[in-house]
């Protein structure tokens, strides 16, 4: 194996910048990037020239798929506060070990609900392995409601069944699965009584090492309805001379939280301690976690509203350091402020190093913050070709849509503002879902009016999250909306080939959050990571997907464990889901139901 993991001869940090802008230029006036000029500019970055991937096309698929529930969450005409404008997550996990992935979709409410005691449960969508789903929220035991926000997954308690955190305003809720059940462990949160706190993204993560799940949770605003200025109040009260919900600004900023796992059903608020407080209050959303600059301990990000968003640097000794503007991911590009909400993680260049895309307000570019060396990063938004539209986003996704081995982008989007629809301000409530294919130099191109039906359908879209949910390898997408049922975007990519890695921990958290995955295949090099939370208020499969384009075979597969373990596996196929154990040499595989091969059992109505 020596040599598989040889990098590529290093650019000058100036010249890479100098020629990713360059290549953007190409981008924009239409030139591929595989054609001269661009092609002499990928070739001086060292990056791989012989692409070949499938061609995307996403159709929605939730209707005959059985998620028909639409998600309450405030008015669908006009907001007064700003708690009924967030929206919800999702997250798609096998709760029920069956091997079909299931979708849980958090569920909201409305003032006059909450106050009659009628808030509806969230969603539990049970997948029957035969492309069709039944919703049994309160049967599997999941019964809490209110104004619910997000989801997070992880195996707190190691015993092998996937556990689910789910924030609120209020109290957040903690459910440990039973073997196919849920039981509310709340209580081991020992959270005070505090009616204005509000539980926004969460992630699960082992910061300690100590091969138990902590979660880490960010809260929005410090929220008291009674006391909150009316719409059209003030300035701040509203937007483009029409009178809408107050805040963020105006209103008290949170703090975040992190819980200890004490591993006996409890856990400890260290967030003083850990330093997590220090930062200072802000409005906090979208969370993820993953090891950004490849110390062996994992991070947290966090996408802030109108306040310097959050890199909470793991220091190694049980507390965090705050480093966004050091680092430069707490600003737009020019040193702005922006309306931050989801956040994504992916290794977009090739560099090794997971970079950073965020959604922001609309009006702006999302952000996308490319990771020079661990410890620096910059936001080539504009650069990359981000910038062809400018709505409101708020899930984001890295998600290899046309299985070339490159991490493309994919945006769920939808205005705050209900209230826009019957204003002339050339603003939409629901907008669509846009896809940026990656181009393999640091570029993006708009593909999203060629991708399919389902991209070009605007929703009032929120959370966002990907999983395979049918075994052909290849990811779904799920859209929470408000208001409306979810979205399921199912895309079939054709004659390409793929591999799907689920790692287990033994020594390490049996959910492995905070592994590192490398596969060299095709003569390149791609890296991934299993990230805590993501996209905005969602937590995607843990399982991990590499397209590998015509490639048939993986040539290695090397594994950084959260314990620190290194292993590697050689000459795995292509087409199978392998499980890959820690400490183990042999890997557990089954064949994908690929395309080609046996057809889909989410069939696209084409």
């Amino acid at each position: 194996m020596v040599g598989i993991w040889t990098a590529p001869r290093p650019v000058p940090a100036d010249r890479i910048l100098d020629l990713r802008r360059r290549l953007a230029a190409c981008s924009r006036s239409g030139l591929p990037y595989l054609h001269c000029p661009c092609l002499v500019l990928a070739l001086a970055l060292g990056l791989p020239t012989e692409i070949s991937g499938g061609s995307p096309e996403y159709v929605d698929v939730a209707p005959s798929a059985g998620l028909g529930a639409a998600v309450t969450f405030g008015s669908a005409t006009e907001s007064n506060f700003i708690l009924e404008t967030t929206g919800t997550g999702a997250a798609i996990l096998d709760f029920d070990r069956d091997g079909d992935n299931d979708i849980f979709v958090v569920n909201g409410t409305t003032f006059p609900l909450a106050e009659a005691g009628k808030s509806p449960p969230s969603m539990l969508y049970v997948n029957d392995g035969r492309g069709h789903f039944t919703e049994s929220a309160l049967e599997m035991g999941l019964t809490a409601s209110g104004w619910g926000q997000g989801a997070c997954v992880g195996d707190f308690d190691n015993d092998g069944w996937d556990d689910l955190a789910v924030t609120y305003f209020g109290s957040n809720v903690l459910y440990r699965n039973r073997e196919g059940r849920f039981v509310d462990s709340s209580g081991g949160l020992g959270q005070p009584a505090d009616s204005r706190r509000w539980g926004a993204g969460c992630a699960f993560l082992d910061y300690d090492q100590d091969g138990l799940l902590d979660l880490f949770v960010s809260n929005y605003v410090d929220f008291d309805p009674e006391n909150t200025p009316k719409p059209g109040s003030s300035g701040a009260c509203e937007w483009k001379g029409i009178p809408v919900m107050c805040g963020p600004r105006g209103l008290p900023r949170a703090s975040n939280l992190l819980y200890r796992n004490l591993g006996d059903g409890r856990f400890e608020d260290v967030s003083a301690s850990a330093g997590i407080l220090e930062a200072g209050g802000r409005y906090g959303l979208g969370v993820i976690a993953a090891d950004f600059d490849i110390d062996g301990d994992i991070d947290i990000y966090v996408a802030c509203d109108m306040t310097p968003s959050l890199l909470y640097r793991n220091n190694g000794d049980g507390t965090f350091t705050d480093i966004a503007s050091e680092a430069g991911v707490a600003y737009s590009a020019d040193g702005q402020l922006q309306a931050g909400m989801g956040v994504a993680v992916a290794d977009y260049d090739g560099n090794g190093f997971l970079d950073i895309a965020k959604t922001n307000f609309s009006g702006d570019l999302p952000s996308l913050y490319n990771n020079e060396d661990g410890v620096f990063f910059e936001d080539l938004a504009f650069e990359a070709g981000l910038g062809a539209h400018q709505l409101l986003g708020w899930g984001a996704l890295f998600i290899d849509a046309d299985e070339d081995g490159l991490p493309d982008l994919m945006l769920a989007n939808g205005h705050v503002y209900p209230e826009v629809d019957s204003a002339d301000i050339g603003e939409t409530y629901r907008q669509p879902t846009l896809l940026f294919k990656n181009l393999g130099a640091g570029t993006f191109q708009d593909v999203s009016d060629t991708a399919g039906p389902a991209l070009q359908a605007p929703r009032p879209a929120r959370g966002l999250a990907s999983g395979d949910l049918d075994g052909d390898g290849h990811p779904e997408v799920v859209v929470v909306n408000v208001n409306q049922p979810p979205a399921l975007l199912k895309n079939v990519p054709d004659g390409t080939n793929a591999i799907v890695l689920k790692l287990v921990g033994v020594e390490s958290n049996r959910s492995a959050i905070g592994a590192r995955v490398e596969v060299a295949a095709g003569g390149r090099r791609l890296t991934q990571a299993v990230a805590g939370g993501g996209s905005y208020y969602s937590q995607s499969d843990l399982a991990l997907h590499f397209g590998l384009g015509q490639a048939r075979q993986v040539e290695a597969v090397r594994v950084t464990w959260p314990h620190g373990l290194t292993q590697e596996w050689t000459h795995l196929d292509a087409n199978k889901r392998h499980v890959l154990t820690e400490g183990s040499a042999e890997p557990e595989s089954t064949a994908l139901i690929r395309p080609q091969q046996a057809g889909s059992r989410l069939a696209p109505a084409r």
